[in-house]
């Protein structure tokens, strides 16, 4: 018979928590590993809660045994940050305060609160509007210039045309292009054959402004690849938190955009020596403009 750790029970009931010391917690789709005392180092926050209650099993955990919490996985870093050493370090032009401070309020962080708060209410509720992190809009007489601008792009023969469809009309709207892409892939088989096993489309690929990406796609934007972009900076490493070319066409139509290039490539290969079966790869992207 196998004898207990003797440093294992010492260790439990030394502590009285059924926690282990390394944590890897499933937070939105990110993984983060950390110490248990961090997780428990705010009292009465509700990661203390969660983790110094008795019944592990309470606590949500997904495919692979990670704990799992259901909120925004890339702004969860500052929380955590936050907990190690109570301040608040943000990068410059950071264009998410406002979804930090109800982050905060979430994890029942009423410090951290306090230290968004300020700096919230001299920038606008900045993070309500993506679009509103960019350096013009900072400005004392930015609500001015937003209406003189709405009032412009009115007056334009092609305004009612190019803000049909969108969710918020010509205001603030900026020209720009985005571009999305994606790589697909599927099996065909003999000459003879009709039919070709597709596979789902993996990842679609946003490239361009920053602000612009922000300001069509919003939350379902996947910003991990390239965090802390200032809004005016472009990037080639966002992609969609969805998997549907329908869904982001419908996000830039609505927004004004409209398509004006497309390209695709391909390859083909053999999926088996013994079979005639050949796998075919493209990769496409469709450009788009508003103006």
């Amino acid at each position: 018979m196998a004898l207990a750790d003797p440093a294992g029970c010492a260790k439990g009931s030394e502590d009285s928590t059924p926690f282990p010391d390394i944590i890897e917690l499933n937070v939105g789709g990110q993984v983060y590993i950390t110490r248990h005392p961090t997780l428990v180092s705010v009292p009465g926050s509700l990661l203390w809660q969660m983790f110094t209650q008795k019944n592990v099993h309470s606590l949500a955990r997904d495919s692979k045994g990670r704990f799992f919490v259901d909120r925004d996985g890339f702004l969860f870093r500052y929380i955590l940050d936050y907990m190690r050493d109570r301040q608040l370090v943000l990068p410059e032009h950071f264009p998410e305060r406002g979804r930090l401070q109800r982050e905060a309020e979430y994890f029942m962080l009423p410090e951290l609160v306090k230290l968004l708060a300020p700096k919230l209410s001299e920038q606008n509720s900045l993070g309500d509007d993506p679009c509103q992190s960019d350096p013009e809009e900072l400005s004392p007489g930015g609500d001015t210039a937003r209406s003189l601008s709405s009032a412009a792009a009115a007056a334009l023969p092609g305004a009612a045309a190019g803000g049909a469809g969108g969710a918020g009309g010509a205001e603030g709207r900026r020209a720009g292009f985005i571009t999305i892409g994606y790589r697909g892939s599927y099996t065909l088989g003999r000459d003879s054959q009709t039919d070709a096993k597709f596979r789902r489309v993996a990842r679609i690929m946003v490239c361009g402004k920053t602000s612009l990406a922000k300001e069509v796609f919003g939350d379902t934007l996947n910003e991990s690849r390239d965090p802390d972009r200032p809004p005016e900076r472009y990037t080639s490493r966002y992609y969609l938190k969805f998997t549907f070319l329908e869904q982001a066409f419908d996000k830039l139509a609505d927004a004004g955009f409209h398509m004006v290039a497309c390209n695709s490539t391909g390859t083909c290969a053999f999926a088996h020596e013994q079979t005639d079966d050949r796998i075919w790869t493209s990769y496409t992207e469709y450009v788009f403009y508003r103006e």
